[in-house]
């Protein structure tokens, strides 16, 4: 099988990539992203290519005319980018790898990465939901992350291949740019005061792993990555021992200006998390792909606090 990944720049999409090198149902790999690749790959051939430069997408994928597309090229808002500029990164890679791949005359499947904040946290929703509910996303990065599902599904019913959705739960993991493990790693951590609702995240790790399983599995739907169990942001906070700060109502605006000058923006999905909760049921995952996280909610919040920050060195004094 000819398989390429996209967003392969990134930490998910190195690792994925890291561990389709070692499937033997994978022939040649290749991969796209704007940033070189995160892990040291031996035989995947890796294209350098920004976003919007959408004639050499679709010249380079068209000439490797895969089998297999792995989309995982998804900015979240202040992860790696604003929202604005997180969004047409997004849009534009979407656009043209999905737009490309669609006229392979080989490629028989994609599978694209989505997230929990699709399903949305609206009045009277259901707390933990499974892939039956209709995504009603409430936040900008959930009618981003719908987007990528309607236009690959579109794609995949025109020309007729397969298409699977990951809905992944907030990825946190060494190196992992995350707007929500950010904000948790802050001396001072705000908090709902009213609520404070659980939520899942999911380790990188169990991330790629699922992406692995979806692309030998050939996954023609959406299913729910969750890891095990769930934690409140209270909860994150303390086992952090980082200060708590409870928020109430319109106290939020000031804590976002706080966050943001303190160098870790709340993006209005970050936001509905804290208040609202995120969970997902994740059962139908180990029925169609035989995959279940191994790395607890509450592991993955101590790994993230365990991470080394930047330690700062004095250089070194010349020697005559």
């Amino acid at each position: 099988m000819r398989v390429l990944v996209s967003g392969m720049g990134g930490e998910l999409g190195s690792r994925v990539a890291m561990l389709l090198e070692d499937e033997p149902w994978v022939g040649s790999l290749e991969g796209i992203g704007v940033d070189p690749p995160r892990r040291r790959l031996r035989r995947t051939v890796f294209h350098r290519i920004v976003a919007h430069e959408h004639d050499r997408i679709v010249s380079e994928i068209t000439r490797f005319n895969p089998h297999l597309l792995v989309h995982i090229a998804v900015w979240e808002p202040h992860a790696r980018a604003a929202p604005k500029a997180a969004r047409e990164l997004t849009d534009d890679a979407a656009t043209s790898i999905l737009g490309a791949a669609a006229e392979c005359r080989a490629l028989e499947s994609i599978v694209v990465r989505s997230g929990l904040e699709v399903y949305g946290r609206p009045r009277h929703s259901v707390t933990r939901p499974n892939e039956d509910v209709v995504p009603t996303p409430t936040s900008e990065y959930g009618h981003t992350l719908l987007d990528i599902e309607q236009t690959a599904t579109a794609i995949g019913d025109r020309i007729g291949v397969s298409v699977g959705t990951l809905r992944l739960a907030s990825v946190l993991g060494p190196h992992v740019p995350s707007a929500i493990g950010r904000l948790l790693r802050m001396p001072s951590v705000p908090f709902s005061a009213v609520a404070d609702p659980p939520f899942a995240v999911i380790h990188q790790h169990d991330a790629a792993e699922a992406f692995v399983a979806a692309a030998h599995r050939r996954l023609a739907q959406p299913l729910n990555i969750v890891a095990p169990g769930a934690i409140t942001a209270y909860q994150a906070i303390r086992r952090g021992h980082r200060i708590p700060v409870p928020i109430v109502g319109p106290q939020w605006a000031i804590a976002r200006a706080a966050a943001f000058l303190a160098g870790a923006p709340v993006a209005d999905h970050v936001q509905e998390m804290l208040q609202r909760g995120r969970l997902g049921d994740n059962s139908r995952a180990a029925e169609v792909l035989g995959f279940a996280p191994t790395t607890t909610t509450s592991d993955v919040i101590d790994q993230l606090y365990r991470w080394p920050s930047v330690i700062h060195t004095p250089a070194r004094e010349a020697v005559a």
